[in-house]
């Protein structure tokens, strides 16, 4: 059960979670929803976002879509937002990734269509949003394998990465702008998802207690969140790591 201590907001709030058919961007619409916002939902699969739906206890929004087809996807997010009148957060969590190996182009390609040209066309959309209302909050999930190049998924962790890098260029380009904009990378560990799947993993949170730090963090217009709290230890250890090291994990 979500934490009654941060239900700091208003219900006229509104959240549009782009990704939100399972795992993290699920369960954040149930936060969200939690603590009074109005919410909008997106994802390929529309009969898993009209069950979600029914789920929530505020007034709810469905855009189906996937964000890999940028074609489409950019004007049904551009309607979703002008649906929902205003919008007051957008957070990006869709995305995939696969163990790749043997390099095998068709995951590689996959990957790249939706962490980096799907997130990129929402951040663009969402962003300019916020320009023009004035004021927003926009959010996207990476993820600690960002800060790795990993050689067992090469394309997952530079795509993260260049969400990242992506992220943070646009909250240099909101502080320049000295509007109330603001830009938080979301940079989970292992959460107990599809995406993670094993039974070797450590330090594996649920999508419950994920998602109550990724809500709190949002709160506190944090720059960046890692979820769950304990992994900021792994982010600064990688950080100074020498390269030979880091290229045996």
């Amino acid at each position: 059960m979500p934490d009654k201590n941060l239900n700091t907001t208003s219900e006229k709030r509104k959240v549009i979670i782009i990704g939100a058919s399972s795992g993290i961007g699920r369960e954040l619409a149930k936060v969200f929803s939690y603590h009074g916002f109005e919410v909008g939902i997106t994802g390929r699969r529309e009969q898993l976002l009209k069950e979600i739906s029914a789920e929530l206890k505020t007034k709810t929004y469905i855009s189906s879509f996937d964000v890999a087809n940028t074609q489409t996807a950019i004007p049904a997010l551009e309607s979703l937002i002008k649906q929902m009148g205003r919008v007051d957060f957008i957070i990006i969590s869709a995305g995939v990734g696969s163990i790749n190996e043997p390099l095998e182009w068709q995951y590689e390609k996959e990957t790249d269509e939706t962490n980096v040209l799907g997130f990129t066309a929402m951040a663009n959309v969402s962003f300019k949003y916020f320009l023009q209302n004035g004021s927003g909050h926009l959010a996207a999930i990476s993820s600690i394998a960002g800060l790795i190049g990993n050689s067992l998924a090469p394309a997952y962790s530079s795509s993260k990465a260049y969400i990242s890098i992506y992220l943070k260029s646009l909250r240099n380009k909101a502080l320049k702008t000295k509007k109330p904009i603001y830009v938080t990378d979301i940079l989970p560990g292992f959460v107990r998802t599809a995406m993670a799947p094993g039974d070797n993993l450590f330090w594996v949170a649920s999508p419950e207690k994920a998602t109550l730090q990724i809500y709190e963090a949002l709160i506190k217009k944090k720059r960046v969140a890692y979820i769950t709290r304990r992994w900021a230890l792994i982010a600064w250890l990688i950080k100074i790591m020498p390269s030979w090291i880091l290229s045996k994990i």
